[in-house]
């Protein structure tokens, strides 16, 4: 297939023709409304809607910024439908949609719509690719979502654009030294260096350094969530093993919400590509995989909030409760699955704070990895994260300094890495190696020292890029008030392996020392630190789950 023939399909599959029959397969979901000449349908930043099939007339979809920026996208004809990922969520559009004519449309809301998807498997099928397509040229695009204002190499602006990038949010960045706009809102708020970055957020609103939480709120990915509901479900997590938990509990009838701290997929997502997940021969990026168990949970219904941290577990009555992180807000469930993996460990090294975020980062996406063109970076860690790392940032790095205090890979990483980085010639591994000492100024990071332990040589190396992946210790301590039993390292300990447990005992291998408690994933005891066996894990759980509460219904 030619480069040509690949855009047309890809673009026919963006815009489907619905034809008579499958309209009216739809019609018992939705209600019909007409709209007058030029009159708005959607309005981007405000409102929220799941699906407008087009009966009649033409709809004007326009790409839309809050700083007033707008470009045309298509129209669409009768036959087919407005709308994009926003809608499987329930947040407000990141596009305009005008009538051009007299116009009249099938509407559903997102309730109907997600009824809609999972009923109608095909046109679903083909609804959830369209949405997913549309999601990616408004990406890719840049003109829709949000807009941040600030100087080029501004560390917030990168933490900012890292948080919107994984949660799939278009955005752009103005720099107000040569863009007119941007001068201008300076200009009219003369905001002092701690304000910066401004963020214009798609409903116009301005938001001076937000916090990911401030932004969450504009944007749809936190939602105001109801502290008397209980859910079936509350997961802490959404990594592989949550995501999977949270997919199969919805899809089975169980009311599921998901938390997640940072974005969806969890460190996963950071895999630049992952070659021995089953199903996939080529390989998938960590991100890719996500994004589609994200549109699975959307489309099953479950509700995710994010950035949404957990601050506390309260086990002492039922249902459960989860407190919020930073506030007092506590949310209900009959059950909790902790799917909430581990922090990113850090090297003792005196400033090192100092540096992240401004050179020193803890993934490699494709944002850090344009920062990194022709230029040397030092790499640390030797699993199999650390080598897809190493692989990927070789396609844009000069040269990939790669540090390990072992004497060679292959204790710690999965042999088709190991052939992959010696096959790199720009990919260089030091063995017996650790950093000692980090240089710089308020920039960045400037030079890296590294150690040879073999003859206590140390060299400097002038890189402005250090990537550190040297593993993670279990994110548990939030539940010391809850009394779920942890190993000596930090895992949490299930089935056989939890205090009290005995051979008639009725604890299933996923459940924790509480009842009703379930550990899955990197953060449970003794599980396999895989991809594969996180989600495997994840759909096990959900079994367990059922089993719990049909005893719970039981004994009450």
């Amino acid at each position: 297939m030619t480069t040509h023939d690949t855009f047309k399909s890809r673009a026919a599959q963006a815009l489907p023709k619905l034809d008579a029959a499958e309209i009216k397969r739809i019609e018992r979901f939705g209600a019909r409304a007409c709209y007058r000449d030029g009159e708005m349908l959607f309005e981007a930043g405000r409102g929220t809607f799941g699906l407008f099939v087009l009966l009649s007339g033409k709809i004007r979809i326009s790409r839309y910024d809050g700083l007033g920026n707008t470009s045309l996208i298509t129209e669409h004809l009768p036959g087919e439908f407005a709308g994009e990922m926003s809608q499987l969520s329930n947040a407000p559009s990141l596009v305009n949609g005008h009538a051009v004519g007299a116009v009249e449309v099938l509407v559903l809301t997102t309730q109907s719509l997600r009824a809609l998807l999972v009923a109608e498997a095909e046109l679903g099928e083909r609804i959830v690719r369209a949405f997913i397509l549309r999601r990616v040229e408004l990406m890719e695009n840049g003109a829709s979502g949000v807009v941040l204002i600030a100087t080029p190499g501004h560390p917030r602006v990168h933490a900012l654009q890292g948080w919107l990038n994984s949660n799939g949010i278009p955005n752009k960045v103005l720099d107000p030294q040569n863009n007119e706009q941007a001068r201008a809102l300076c200009d009219r708020y003369q905001p002092p260096p701690e304000d910066l970055p401004m963020v214009v957020c798609p409903d116009g609103s301005v938001r001076k350094n937000p916090s990911t939480v401030e932004l969450g709120r504009c944007l749809g990915t936190l939602p105001e969530l109801n502290s008397n509901q209980v859910w079936d479900v509350i997961v802490v997590g959404a990594g592989p093993a949550g995501l999977a938990t949270a997919v199969y509990a919805a899809s089975e009838g169980l009311s599921v919400l998901a938390l997640e701290t940072r974005a969806y997929g969890g460190q996963a997502a950071a895999s630049a590509r992952i070659e021995n997940y089953l199903g996939f021969p080529t390989g998938i990026s960590g991100r890719a995989l996500a994004g589609r168990a994200y549109v699975q949970s959307r489309k099953f219904g479950v509700e995710l909030a994010i950035p949404a941290p957990a601050g506390r577990l309260l086990c002492d009555s039922h249902p459960l409760q989860v407190e919020m992180c930073g506030s007092l807000q506590r949310l209900q469930a009959h059950t909790v699955v902790l799917s909430c993996g581990a922090r990113y460990r850090r090297p003792s090294l005196a400033n090192l704070t100092q540096f992240e975020g401004k050179g020193v980062y803890y993934w490699a996406s494709p944002l850090e990895a344009k920062l990194c063109a022709s230029e040397e970076v030092v790499l640390v860690g030797g699993g199999n994260s650390a080598g897809q790392a190493a692989v990927f940032l070789s396609g844009f790095a000069s040269r990939v300094h790669m540090l390990i205090r072992r004497d060679s890979l292959a204790s710690t990483m999965s042999s088709y890495l190991i052939e992959r980085i010696e096959a790199t010639p720009n990919i260089v591994l030091h063995t017996h190696s650790e950093i000692v000492a980090l240089e710089g100024d308020e920039d960045g990071l400037r030079q890296v020292r590294v150690r040879d332990n073999r003859d206590e040589v140390e060299t400097d190396y002038d890189v402005r890029r250090l990537f550190l992946f040297i593993g993670a210790d279990p994110n548990t301590g939030w539940l010391d008030d809850c009394g779920v039993e942890v190993d000596a390292k930090g895992f949490i300990l299930t089935g056989y392996d939890a205090p009290g447990c005995s051979l008639d005992s009725r604890q299933a291998s996923l459940e924790t020392s509480v009842p009703g408690v379930f550990a899955i994933g990197d953060v449970r005891a003794n599980s396999t630190k895989r991809v594969a066996a996180a989600v495997g894990e994840g759909a096990a759980v959900v079994a367990q789950i059922h089993a719990f509460l049909a005893r719970r219904a039981l004994e009450s």
